[in-house]
């Protein structure tokens, strides 16, 4: 009985157990949540066997019981037939055979009254057996639920702390590429495109003059190629054209 008790007292604990205050003082929730569902499945398996053993010894108990009463009702029977015949021998004349009938008839009486005693003491017990295995029925369902919710606490909470490790991530990948910090990678590497988009503009500009000195230089010579030709030109003349001193 004090096993009973006990199984029950531990089930009752374990079914009003509290999960939410107990995450509250819980430095890592989910391995405490990991070790409650391995402690609630281990406890549950034992309570099970506790259970059926005492649900198992009730059923014998009643068996026991169901023969006792069995048995005074038969005996109680037998009683009442060796009596009859007793009665019916001595109606007749055989008084000597009455009485072994009746002796006989006591005998029965004795062996009912057996039966009806063990029947009497045994029906509060099993009465109380039956209330424990009752609560104890009771009790394991409340840990297979207690069970069904710490599961569902420990799904939960592993989906919440994955995804608050993924956001902490996205945060971190955000602030590396934070194109409004003047330290950044990128801010960097947009300074050096910049730096080269200026090179190539300045060589571009360079290039730009450098033409226009060519083509200068080019409008010069020929400038001084017309001034040599007018000249040779004028030369030319001279030879042909008399002085004013040959004419006179």
């Amino acid at each position: 009985m004090a096993q009973k008790q006990s199984i029950l007292g531990r089930i009752s604990q374990l079914t009003k157990a509290n999960i939410n205050a107990l995450l509250d003082k819980a430095e890592d929730p989910q391995k405490m949540l990991d070790q409650m569902v391995r402690d609630y499945t281990n406890s549950i398996a034992e309570a099970e066997q506790a259970v059926a053993q005492t649900i198992g010894n009730l059923r014998l108990a009643e068996a026991d019981h169901a023969e006792d009463v069995a048995a005074a009702k038969e005996w109680g029977a037998k009683a009442i037939a060796a009596s009859n015949k007793a009665d019916q021998l001595r109606a007749g004349g055989h008084a000597g055979e009455a009485d072994r009938f009746d002796q006989l008839a006591k005998l029965a009486l004795g062996k009912q009254i057996t039966a009806e005693t063990e029947a009497k003491a045994a029906a509060p017990m099993i009465a109380q057996q039956s209330e424990v295995v009752e609560k104890l029925k009771t009790g394991l369902v409340g840990m297979r639920t207690k069970l069904t919710e710490l599961n569902s606490k420990r799904d939960e909470l592993v989906a919440r702390h994955r995804s608050a490790e993924a956001q902490a991530q996205v945060n971190d990948a955000i602030k590396s590429i934070d194109i409004l910090d003047p330290t950044s990678e990128l801010s960097r590497y947009e300074d050096r495109v910049r730096r080269v988009e200026a090179q190539v503009r300045g060589q571009q500009e360079l290039t730009s003059s450098s033409l226009d000195a060519q083509f200068a230089e080019l409008e010069a010579d020929a400038g001084q190629l017309e001034i040599e030709a007018r000249l040779a030109e004028l030369k030319g003349l001279g030879q042909g054209t008399p002085t004013p001193e040959e004419n006179a």
